[in-house]
């Protein structure tokens, strides 16, 4: 896969964005690199967990390729709008890869970059990272963000994101609930691995079964988000009667993720 790398350490998938040179955008190969990366992380059953990081340490993610855009308007080639196009979307394979999804934000996120940290589930940022939505400054639409980050900060705050374009920095986005942590850039690397390392000693199927109930349920009254039973059942599981035999018998389970 061009420019995004794949390893698997343990339960844990890391994903990596190999472009620093272009302070890794999001060109045509590496959108397919990460819809391939994340069905392969769905997928899998012995992975459990996917980190998805930049390389360089000067950006995560800086978003759509405006040069290769441009390159293709002098072409005069039709652009195709988010979500139009003949492949599914890798903002939406990341958000319903229903495991837990990490972003590590390792330098700037902003416009598409943002959005593709926005469809991760947990959002671990240096102390020196810059998050931001410059699309109305380009002219772009922000399509994904315009749906999901006002489900994830204030409406007000989502609202002046992107109508200004202006950026935050790591602080000011863990303060409006933008990001989980703020870590030291020398640190962020090894706590993202650490935390999701602690993620993937919890039950599997437990966590499949969250983010399934989580993300369905988000627009359903509650009394129907209680019975849509979405995702793998742990009631039903062996790993239920394993978790609870380890507790009574102190010491750790043993999950098989069945």
């Amino acid at each position: 896969m061009a420019y995004v790398e794949f390893e698997q350490r343990g339960r844990v998938a890391v994903i990596s964005i190999n472009r620093p040179e272009r302070r890794n955008a999001l060109g045509r190969e590496v959108r397919e690199g990460l819809v391939k990366a994340f069905l392969r992380v769905e997928a899998d059953p012995d992975i459990w967990v996917a980190v998805l990081r930049g390389e360089g340490g000067r950006a995560f993610c800086a978003g759509a390729d405006l040069k290769e855009i441009h390159e293709a308007d002098q072409r005069g080639e039709r652009f195709v709008p988010p979500m139009s196009g003949p492949e599914r979307h890798v903002f939406e394979v990341v958000r319903e890869t229903y495991k837990p999804v990490i972003a590590c934000i390792n330098g700037a996120a902003v416009a598409g970059g943002l959005e593709l940290a926005l469809a991760c589930d947990i959002r671990i940022a240096s102390d020196d990272a810059v998050l931001g939505m410059p699309e109305a400054k380009r002219g772009m639409g922000a399509n994904f963000a315009s749906v999901v980050l006002p489900r994830i900060v204030p409406l007000g705050v989502a609202f002046e994101m992107l109508y200004t374009g202006d950026y935050l920095d790591a602080q000011e986005a863990w303060r409006v609930g933008l990001v989980n942590r703020v870590v030291p850039k020398a640190e962020v690397e090894q706590y993202t691995l650490d935390y999701a390392e602690r993620l993937s000693r919890n039950a599997p199927l437990t966590l499949r079964r969250y983010k399934h109930m989580i993300l369905k349920t988000l627009d359903m009254p509650v009394a129907a988000g209680l019975r849509l039973d979405a995702g793998p059942n742990p009631y039903l599981s062996r790993d239920r009667m394993e978790g609870i035999a380890a507790f009574v018998e102190h010491r750790e389970p043993r999950w098989e993720g069945r």
